[in-house]
């Protein structure tokens, strides 16, 4: 069994407004010696924003802005940009993030060249209804129960002027361009899906979205498999290159009697064709067990969404029970050891 070492909470809520009611789901670069930490800020009434600080070592906070990096601007971000993840890839670098109005939650994009100032480039998951998910992949699959239960209350029926979408979240890019293309891992509930084939952002046309919901099984690139995931699973961490393949950090998902459960996992996607999964922990790598994890504004939950490597040791940043960031560590090659045990047949 694998040893992964809790080293505790790193960042807590302050009396400032924007984080008054929680700190979680950090994106975490590090850049030269300096770990820089992108994290979701709760103010009253869910209002999220994105604020930062600067580690100068795995829990070390080295400074902290009293006030958020990135403000809801645009209507389609009227309540709140959350759970950010962020990469570098040809020397910009990409702040995904979950833009929420209120009534939509879909992956939204800011870039950077200084992780100081950034260009917003908008919603650049698809805007689909539900009726029209449902017609566009009714052509290659019969669409399974789960995506029903999931999916199928994203239909307009409250009194707004809003259409609702199908919610696509946990918007997360590969780390450099394979193949020559641009890969990024998104979430349409309950599986985890894939874009494997563009050439830049303006390739993801009303034609494209339209073509990949047609083949959509195709680009589905891991779904439930073991008891701890089976309500649902979603990206985390951005991938990491490993001689082994990309190393994906992603959150599964059970229901209890308690309500769910959020822990971190663990699999390994090829490095050439990353839609296909090479092996998977059928365990969790960590879960809530600890107070700070099992008592918050959401009780038990893990949810990691950052991770470096410094030598041969991983650090995971998590949000842990939607109030506070905790980091966890293990060594990295004891990881990938036990992932080559355990090869998707």
């Amino acid at each position: 069994m694998l040893e992964v070492k809790k080293l505790g909470i790193i960042l807590r809520k302050t009396l400032n407004s924007f984080e008054v009611d929680g700190v979680l789901n950090p994106a975490i670069i590090k850049v030269n010696d300096k770990i820089h930490m992108f994290y979701r800020a709760v103010a009253r009434d869910n209002y999220s924003t994105i604020g930062s600080c600067i580690l100068s070592g795995p829990m070390v906070v080295e400074s902290r802005s009293d006030m958020p990096i990135l403000v809801p601007q645009a209507d389609y971000e009227y309540q709140g940009l959350e759970d950010p993840r962020i990469v570098a890839i040809d020397g910009l670098y990409y702040l995904s993030y979950t833009a929420y109005n209120g009534v939509n939650a879909l992956g939204a994009l800011a870039t950077s060249t200084d992780l100081i100032h950034w260009e917003k480039k908008g919603i650049i998951v698809p805007k689909i209804t539900y009726d029209e998910f449902k017609h566009f992949t009714e052509t290659s699959i019969k669409i399974r129960e789960k995506y029903q239960r999931f999916n199928a209350h994203q239909i307009s029926h409250q009194q707004h002027d809003r259409t609702e979408f199908i919610w696509d979240k946990n918007l997360i890019f590969f780390p450099r361009r394979i193949n020559g293309k641009i890969c990024f891992l998104h979430r349409i509930k309950p599986d985890i899906q894939i874009v494997v084939s563009i050439d830049s952002l303006a390739d993801l046309t009303t034609e494209f979205w339209q073509n990949y919901f047609f083949n959509f099984d195709k680009y589905v690139v891991l779904t439930s498999r073991f008891s701890h995931e089976v309500s649902y699973i979603g990206s985390g961490c951005p991938p990491i290159e490993t001689e082994d393949g990309w190393l994906l950090i992603y959150h599964g998902v059970h229901d209890t009697v308690n309500g769910y459960v959020y822990s971190a996992c663990a699999a390994l996607l090829d490095l050439d064709a990353p839609q296909r999964e090479i092996s998977r922990l059928p365990y969790p790598l960590f879960f809530p067990e600890k107070e700070w994890e099992l008592k918050g504004e959401v009780n038990n939950v893990c949810f990691p969404t950052g991770a470096y490597v410094d030598n041969d040791t991983l650090y995971i940043y998590y949000g842990a029970a939607d109030e506070r960031i905790a980091v966890a560590s293990l060594i990295i090659k004891d990881l990938l050891a036990e992932l080559a045990l355990n090869k998707v047949n």
